[in-house]
């Protein structure tokens, strides 16, 4: 799976570049978000704008990332689109997630989530 990553304001922004996050790719997704957590990484941006379908399988590897920072980091949503929120909102993971709009928004509501915590 092709992903970009960079960092913005301490948050690592992580954006796959498959329009699909589906069966095919969730493994290597679930994979190299494992490996970005495993570097130290515990404060995500999931930039979601390029992926314009979401199955369980997909929906199910993001959840997994979520897990691997065992409540110490934050794992927050961005860019998606209406299909893609749709399935966060069907699933109730938007009550686990929080989604924005956009990456800068992201950005700072880890930030502000982080400051919380300290």
């Amino acid at each position: 799976m092709q992903m970009e990553d960079r960092l913005e304001g301490g948050v690592l922004v992580v954006k796959p570049l498959e329009q699909a996050l589906d069966a095919y790719a969730a493994s290597p997704f679930r994979e190299r978000m494992a490996e970005f957590v495993q570097q130290g990484h515990r404060n995500i941006a999931l930039d979601l704008s390029a992926v314009n379908f979401l199955d369980s399988t997909g929906l199910g590897a993001i959840v997994s990332s979520l897990k691997r920072l065992e409540g110490n980091g934050v794992l927050v949503i961005c860019g998606a689109g209406e299909m893609v929120t749709d399935v966060f909102r069907l699933t109730r993971m938007d009550r686990v997630f929080a989604i924005v709009p956009s990456v800068e928004e992201a950005v700072a509501l880890v930030n502000q989530r982080i400051a919380r915590a300290a």
